[in-house]
């Protein structure tokens, strides 16, 4: 097992990344009836939260509904994100309509979601490599040498309010706006989304009341959202990670050595989907979500992965890293940026 108290070029040779993929693969091949019950379970969860939101006699009961909402909202997604993956029920017709359904429900048309995400995971760590569905990652010399108004646009998108407003910025307007203008033939698909949801929004409001539509629509995809930015952003941005030059890269070091592994509890890992197992799902990501503890459990190289946690600490730790220091091997401040120049 690799010591992280040593740069990667010290430490003891892992196996050949074709090697440690190969090994994963017993652990890329599913139950269905498994997959159908977690599925099932994930959609009586998030009725139930719903229920809660809009017809519990008390407002504070409503709020914890919308909360519940919130948080299984982030677990239905997961779902859908392995679907995409060809990890759950790919051989299954009426899965992959209900999941494409959802997508279009949860502002995640399934064209534009592969396409950025399946490039996310081939780039990963990639320092040459278009920043399209990710967050964009600067080294302190690109820093140094950009214009203010450069700068100042790779802050508000690196940004805590950028992060916390992914209903609206990532979702919203990356996901479904966006490609949507720029490609309505291609993406047609996030056009209906937006559609959709302003249809939702309408209907909610008028027929049910502000009330409902705060409480078990906008509210909890809200408060999902914004969590589910953080966890994107966050499992890739540490102070050890390691981003690579071309010539360096390799798609097992840029899982193990650029994707977190979120230590959270039992509870927080059912309604995140165990996405916190993040370096297991980016070096096999048709690992059903429900197998990637096992495979971590079985393979002794992915059990020292980089670890971060929901604790206030560590998040505004992750948030103060917006720069790649390749002198250091670590992200670093803005400021340090200036001190290292």
């Amino acid at each position: 097992m690799p010591d992280r108290s040593l740069p990667p070029s010290d430490r003891a040779p892992l196996p050949s990344g074709k090697e440690l993929i190969a090994r994963t693969r017993p652990f890329a091949t599913q139950d269905v009836a498994r997959s159908g019950w977690n599925l099932a379970a994930t959609y009586a969860a998030l009725a139930a939260a719903a229920t809660l939101a809009v017809a519990a006699p008390w407002w504070p009961l409503r709020v914890l509904g919308g909360v519940l909402e919130a948080l299984v909202l982030i677990r239905a997604f997961i779902l859908f994100h392995d679907a995409m993956h060809g990890a759950l029920l790919p051989s299954s017709r009426w899965a992959k309509v209900l999941f494409h359904v959802q997508g279009i429900l949860t502002l995640t048309p399934a064209r534009i979601w592969n396409d950025t995400h399946n490039h996310h995971h081939a780039n990963t760590a990639r320092l040459a490599a278009d920043p399209a569905g990710t967050f964009v990652t600067w080294t302190t010399e690109q820093w140094r040498q950009a214009s203010g108004w450069q700068r100042l646009a790779y802050r508000v998108e690196r940004h805590p309010v950028t992060l916390l407003f992914g209903y609206v910025t990532a979702f919203l307007y990356s996901l479904c706006l966006m490609p949507f203008v720029k490609n309505p033939k291609r993406y047609w698909t996030s056009g209906l989304a937006l559609g959709v949801h302003v249809a939702l929004s309408v209907v909610l409001w008028v027929f049910a009341g502000p009330a409902v539509y705060l409480f078990a629509f906008v509210g909890p995809l809200f408060l999902a959202y914004a969590l589910g930015t953080y966890l994107f952003y966050a499992q890739h941005n540490f102070d050890d990670v390691h981003i690579l030059a071309e010539s360096h890269w390799t798609h097992s070091d840029a899982a193990l050595e650029a994707s977190s592994y979120l230590r959270c509890g039992k509870v927080m890992a059912w309604f995140t989907g165990n996405i916190g197992y993040h370096h297991v799902h980016h070096l096999n990501p048709r690992i059903p979500f429900y197998r990637l503890p096992e495979a971590m459990a079985a393979i002794p190289e992915l059990q020292q992965p980089h670890v971060t946690t929901l604790s206030p600490r560590d998040i505004a730790r992750c948030l103060r890293l917006n720069l790649w220091a390749p002198e250091l091997g670590r992200m670093v401040r803005y400021r340090d940026a200036w001190a290292r120049g």
